[in-house]
């Protein structure tokens, strides 16, 4: 479930809260009752990390010798998979 960042506009209070995406928006501010509460716009409120995520993973710096292993392996699969061979790629002939 995300989490929403309220604010009042009445009296400043900023609070998270814990919603689902279905649920209606909450209007009465917990610390004053104004109905001046709303939601405010914030970053997301995650990362994403890893390898395989972003086209610069591997650009520059880093284990530019991952990236070649990587890229000779899967030339080699695709070389002897068109060459006719019966097995899959993934197989311990490759």
């Amino acid at each position: 479930m995300p989490i929403y960042e309220y604010r009042c506009a009445d009296c400043g209070v900023s609070k998270d809260h814990l919603q689902k995406v279905s649920d209606a928006p909450i209007d009465t501010c917990p610390a004053c009752g104004s109905k001046a509460y709303s939601k405010a716009l914030t970053a997301a409120g995650f990362q994403l990390k890893g390898s395989g995520w972003y086209a610069t993973d591997f650009k520059g710096g880093g284990s530019g010798n991952t990236t070649k292993t990587e890229e000779k392996s899967s030339a080699s699969t695709t070389e002897s998979s068109s060459a006719g061979g019966a097995c899959n790629p993934g197989c311990a002939c490759h």
